[in-house]
C-alpha cells in the first residue's frame, strides 16, 4: 500500500474511530442471556411435570364436573345433594388422603434426587398401608351421611337424597388412597405421562356412560353414581399394571417386608401433611355448609357449588403446579442444590401467577354466563352472577397459594404450614365469613368474602417464609431425613454380609 493509501486510510479510522462496550455491558448481557438461558431450562424441567399434571387434575376434576352436570338436570334436589356429600364429606376425607400423600411426596422426590432410587418403591408400599388404614376410619362419614348431615343442621330433604349418594362414594375413597399415592410415586420420577393417558380415557368413558345409563336407561343417581366409580378405578388399576410390569425398573423391584419397617415415622410426617391439605380443601367446604344455613338454602347451595366447580377448574392448574413445585424442590434438595430449588420456586410462581391473572380477567367479564352449562334455573343463574367478582378475585388467589404450598410439600414444612392454615383460615377467614353474612346482612357474598379474606392472609404468611427460607439450610435438613430412613439395597446387604463373614472367620 502506498503513502497516498494508508493517508487515506488514517483519515478514515480518526473520522470514524472504532468504538468498544462500555464496561461492565458485556457482562450484563451474558448475565441476561444466561438468566434467560437458565429460566428457559426451568421452565422445561417444570413443564414436564407440570403440563402432564395439570391435564390429569383437569381429567379427574372433570369425572365430578361431569356427574354434577349430569345430576343438574335430573333436579336440584339431587344437585344439591350431591353437592353437600362431594364438597363437605368427600372433601374432607379427600383432604386427609391427598394431604397423607403428599408425605409420600417430599420423600420419593428428596431420595430421588440423592438417587436412592431403590427407596421409593418402599415408601410407596409404607404409604399404602397407612392410606388404606386410614380409609377404613373414614367409612362412618359415608355410612351414616344423612344423620351427619341433618346433625349439621342441613336441609332435611337435601339430607335425606345425600344418603345413597354417600354410599356410592364408598368405592370413590378407596380408589383415592390408591390414586393418590400413585400418582405421588410417579411424578416424583417425572413418569407423569401414564397418569394423563388413563385419565383421559377414564373421564371420555365416564362422558358416555353417564349419557348412557342416565339419559338412554334413566337409571338417575345410580347411573351416574355408577359411572363415577368405573371412572375413578380405571386409572388406579392401569398405573398398577404400568409399575408391576417394568414401567418403573430403578424404582420397583416388588413388594418388600421392608415396607413394615420404620412406619411410626411415615405416620407422623403423613399424619402433619394430612392436617396442611385437608385443612385447605375442608375451607370451601364449610362455606357450602354455612349457605345451607341461609334462608332460600337450595338456590345458595347450588350457586356456591357451580362458583366452586368453575374455580375448582382453574385451581386445577395451580395444584398442577404445585405438584410440579414439590417435584421440583424436593429433588433439587435431595440433590444438594440449594441455588436451583430456590430458582425453581421464583420460575413456578411467576407462571402459575401469570395464567391466573387472564383467568381472573376472563371469568370478570363473563359473569353469570358460565352458570348455564350446570343449570337452567334463573335463580340460581342470576346468583351465580352476583358472585362472579369474589369467583374471579378467588381465581387469582388461587393461582398462587397452591404452590406455595407446593414448596412447603417439597421442602418438608407440612407441619409448619398446618398451623399457618390453621390460623389464616380458621381464626381469621371464617370468623370473618360469618360476621359479614350473618349479622352484617351480606349473605352468600359476605361469607365467600370472608373465606377470601382468609386465603389472602395465610399468601401473604407464605410469600414471608419463602423469601426468608435458608435454602443451604433446607439441604441439609433434606439429607438429615434421607439417611435417617436409608435401608441398603439387597445387594449390598448381601455384599456388607458376605463380608462381615469373611472378616470374622479370618480372626
Amino acid at each position: 500500500m502506498g503513502l497516498e493509501g494508508r493517508s487515506e486510510d488514517l483519515k478514515q479510522r480518526l473520522v470514524v474511530p472504532h468504538t468498544y462496550p462500555a464496561p461492565g455491558v458485556r457482562e450484563e448481557e451474558d448475565d441476561v442471556r444466561n438468566l434467560a438461558q437458565r429460566i428457559w431450562e426451568e421452565k422445561k424441567k417444570l413443564w414436564v411435570v407440570a403440563g402432564p399434571a395439570i391435564f390429569t387434575r383437569f381429567s379427574t376434576f372433570g369425572v365430578s364436573v361431569i356427574s354434577q352436570a349430569f345430576l343438574g338436570h335430573i333436579g336440584a334436589t339431587e344437585l344439591a345433594a350431591y353437592a353437600l356429600v362431594f364438597t363437605v364429606i368427600t372433601r374432607f376425607a379427600t383432604g386427609i388422603l391427598l394431604g397423607m400423600a403428599s408425605a409420600l411426596e417430599t420423600l420419593c422426590g428428596q431420595s430421588y434426587g440423592a438417587k436412592q432410587y431403590h427407596m421409593l418403591g418402599v415408601y410407596l408400599q409404607r404409604s399404602w398401608i397407612v392410606l388404606l388404614i386410614c380409609t377404613l376410619l373414614l367409612l362412618p362419614l359415608f355410612l351414616f351421611c344423612t344423620p351427619l348431615l341433618l346433625l349439621l343442621g342441613q336441609d332435611a330433604t337435601v339430607a335425606e337424597k345425600a344418603g345413597p349418594i354417600g354410599l356410592w362414594f364408598i368405592p370413590a375413597i378407596f380408589s383415592y388412597s390408591m390414586s393418590f399415592t400413585l400418582q405421588m410415586y410417579l411424578q416424583s420420577q417425572s413418569k407423569n405421562s401414564v397418569i394423563t393417558y388413563w385419565a383421559v380415557i377414564s373421564l371420555v368413558l365416564h362422558t358416555f356412560l353417564c349419557w348412557l345409563l342416565t339419559i338412554q336407561f334413566k337409571l338417575g343417581v345410580a347411573g351416574v353414581m355408577g359411572s363415577t366409580n368405573i371412572a375413578l378405578w380405571i386409572p388406579v388399576f392401569g398405573q398398577l399394571l404400568f409399575v408391576f410390569c417394568g414401567g418403573c425398573p430403578e424404582t420397583w423391584q416388588g413388594l418388600s417386608k421392608d415396607a413394615l419397617r420404620d412406619l411410626w415415622p411415615v405416620v407422623k410426617l403423613s399424619t402433619s401433611s394430612g392436617v396442611m391439605v385437608c385443612l385447605e380443601l375442608w375451607y370451601s367446604s364449610v362455606l357450602v355448609l354455612l349457605a345451607g344455613y341461609m334462608a332460600n338454602a337450595e338456590v345458595a347451595i347450588d350457586a356456591l357449588s357451580i362458583c366452586i366447580n368453575i374455580s375448582g377448574w382453574e385451581l386445577m392448574i395451580a395444584l398442577g403446579f404445585m405438584a410440579a413445585t414439590g417435584v421440583r424442590v424436593a429433588n433439587e434438595l435431595g440433590a444438594g442444590s440449594a441455588r436451583s430449588a430456590k430458582f425453581a420456586v421464583y420460575v413456578v410462581v411467576g407462571t402459575s401467577f401469570s395464567i391466573g391473572f387472564v383467568l381472573f380477567v376472563a371469568f370478570l367479564l363473563l359473569e353469570e354466563k358460565v352458570a348455564y352449562v350446570f343449570s337452567n334455573d334463573p335463580a340460581v343463574v342470576k346468583a351465580v352472577g352476583s358472585l362472579s367478582g369474589l369467583l374471579a378475585f378467588s381465581i387469582l388467589l388461587n393461582s398462587v397459594q397452591p404452590v406455595l404450598s407446593g414448596i412447603a410439600i417439597g421442602a418438608g414444612w407440612q407441619k409448619l404450614i398446618a398451623y399457618v392454615n390453621l390460623g389464616s383460615y380458621y381464626l381469621v377467614g371464617i370468623p370473618l365469613g360469618i360476621v359479614i353474612g350473618y349479622p352484617l346482612k351480606q349473605g352468600v357474598e359476605g361469607v365467600w368474602l370472608g373465606i377470601n379474606i382468609g386465603v389472602g392472609v395465610q399468601t401473604i404468611i407464605l410469600i414471608f417464609l419463602t423469601v426468608r427460607t435458608d435454602w443451604d439450610q433446607q439441604v441439609a435438613i433434606a439429607h438429615a431425613r434421607i439417611n435417617k430412613w436409608y435401608l441398603p439395597k439387597p445387594e449390598e446387604y448381601d455384599a456388607s454380609r458376605a463380608q462381615a463373614q469373611v472378616q470374622a472367620h479370618t480372626v
